[in-house]
């Protein structure tokens, strides 16, 4: 049965010389793909791969020598997809101690190029650390939906890194008495423009995800809980200030001698943080690990919803080992979820974990091998 119009679909993946596979050419027709395996045998290598197509990068690791095999020089990943039913590809040439080459139906592109040409939702048993974990994760979580929904904002985002880091250079100048005090009026409208930007479109996109997780929430506790994304700002906590611009700028002025003193800017949305409420009670501190995994779920849920919205058509979704860690009622309302109208690949250890699922495509993976 094929997948209705409303939904990207990964059509073909070519792996040579990736990670552990020598080479791998496989079609993809079924809406649910689930590749069954023990641990290390190259499961989670092809949900990599997919990802790749999504950022241009890995979501393992930071070194692209990584994803070339040990005894190889070089490695291709290349990805066949349809966006809007149209047939588009995407291709990656690794090259041993030599940055990557990206290509975009087969035009050579920047890395900034690829955001937004495939997107994929990734949901693996690290997310489930995404409520407890540190404000970074939620920040990423955030920036990587909005940016594969609007590709403008990731471009916003790397002029505002570019920025943080000439401020924050200046900074320890100043500190060392080799920098004017005074050459920090430029940067910090740069700062605040950029800033403003960011935080603007995040908090719009906020709103739509608190509301769709909610709805998600609800549906999963028979309407039991509700659920609550709230954005807090460094330096201003959920209380936003009016003219965000103006107390931003202002902010930096009052705060110049101490990020003089520590080299680094205190405020912005490197900073920031969103906190999830579930029936009013930080769910960080006060829920339990059920009311938290039922929140992640929500989350993810609402992440398809929300890129759905966005661009008019459901991403693809990866489900990297994650069907262990949820309970048999989270796995039935996510398989249920997903069902007929998302494309999705799965990797888990054992096929019994899927005892509902009655269509999709199976795969085992043995050294770096599939077969269905």
């Amino acid at each position: 049965m094929g997948l209705k119009g409303d939904s990207m679909r990964v059509n073909k993946l070519v792996l040579k010389n990736f990670r552990n596979y020598d080479y791998l050419e496989a079609d993809f027709v079924a809406n649910v793909n689930i590749f069954i395996g023990d641990n290390a045998q190259g499961k989670t290598n092809i949900l990599e791969a997919i990802y790749l197509g999504a950022f241009g990068r890995s979501h393992r690791t930071s070194n692209e020598d990584d994803l070339i095999a040990w005894n190889q020089q070089n490695a291709v990943v290349d990805i066949s997809f349809s966006r809007q039913g149209v047939p588009n590809k995407l291709g990656f040439r690794f090259l041993r101690d030599k940055n990557k080459e990206n290509l975009l139906n087969d035009f050579t592109v920047k890395t900034r190029d690829i955001i937004g040409s495939l997107n994929v939702v990734l949901f693996s048993p690290e997310d489930l650390w995404l409520i407890k974990g540190v404000p970074a994760l939620r920040r990423r979580f955030l920036d990587i939906e909005i940016s594969q929904a609007v590709p403008a904002y990731y471009r916003h985002l790397l002029q505002y890194g570019r920025i943080l880091h000439q401020r924050n250079n200046l900074l320890k100048k100043i500190r060392e008495r080799k920098a004017n005090v005074d050459l920090l009026e430029t940067w910090d409208e740069q700062l605040t423009k950029t800033a403003v930007l960011i935080i603007n479109k995040r908090m719009e996109s906020l709103k739509k995800l608190s509301m769709l997780a909610n709805l998600m929430n609800r549906r999963i506790t028979n309407n039991k809980e509700n659920l609550q994304l709230s954005y807090f700002q460094a330096g201003a906590g959920e209380n936003f200030p009016e003219d965000l611009g103006e107390w931003f700028i202002k902010s930096l002025k009052n705060d110049r001698q101490q990020d003089i003193d520590r080299g680094s800017t205190g405020i912005g949305p490197h900073r920031d943080d969103i906190i999830l409420y579930t029936n009013g009670r930080d769910l960080r501190n006060f829920g339990s690990q059920g009311q938290q995994r039922t929140g992640i779920l929500a989350l993810k849920l609402a992440e398809l919803e929300f890129l759905k919205a966005e661009t008019g058509e459901y991403p693809v979704l990866l489900l990297d080992d994650v069907m262990s860690e949820l309970d048999g009622q989270r796995r039935e309302h996510l398989m249920t979820f997903i069902r007929d109208k998302i494309q999705t690949f799965v990797t888990a250890t054992e096929a019994t974990l899927f005892p509902s699922v009655k269509q999709g495509q199976y795969y085992r993976v043995k050294d770096g091998r599939i077969a269905e």
